[in-house]
């Protein structure tokens, strides 16, 4: 069997904004992706509202994706593939950074799970660094609104750029 680990944010958790749970696991992708790989693979989902990829959240900084990313890999080894879904929250107006930044912050994991998993399981699994999806124009009204400034929606369309060099320098899928 195969173990494909999914790390990311509230879009790998399920968050469902209208009541604050969780989409059930048939909505959510890594289910849907659970569904197409069949019994062959197991897909395990590491998703956490909030989680950035190397930054500490002033008021929550245990939601920061590197410290947490070790014992991740080391609970669910052996790994054969991982899906690493962060970013979005890195635009936040706490942390003051740029695109390429995250797309730095997003590599620094990268680095960890190659360095990590040669040596505690082995063998490098194959890394998949999806670019986070676009900031929509309703984040202005929504409950996120103070958090995010209206730079994020356009910075966030730069997230393939950037992210596809870094997987390109990683030697990574995008």
């Amino acid at each position: 069997m195969k173990t494909v680990l999914c790390y990311g944010d509230s879009n790998t958790y399920g968050f469902d904004p209208r009541n604050g749970l969780r989409y059930p696991s048939d909505i959510r992708w890594t289910g849907r992706l659970q569904q197409l790989l069949g019994q062959d693979f197991m897909v395990i989902e590491e998703g956490c509202n909030g989680r950035t990829t190397a930054f500490d959240d002033p008021t929550e900084p245990w939601k920061n994706g590197l410290p947490y990313l070790k014992p991740c890999l080391n609970t669910h080894k052996p790994i054969d593939i991982v899906i690493l879904l962060l970013g979005t929250n890195d635009l936040k107006n706490c942390f003051n950074v740029s695109v390429k930044e995250i797309a730095e912050g997003a590599g620094k994991l990268v680095d960890v799970i190659k360095e990590f998993t040669a040596d505690k399981q082995g063998f490098i699994p194959k890394i998949i660094l999806v670019s986070p999806p676009e900031i929509g124009e309703g984040i202005k009204s929504s409950p996120f609104s103070e958090k995010y400034d209206e730079d994020a929606i356009e910075s966030s369309r730069s997230f393939p750029e950037y992210y596809k060099k870094i997987a390109e320098d990683k030697d990574c899928i995008f």
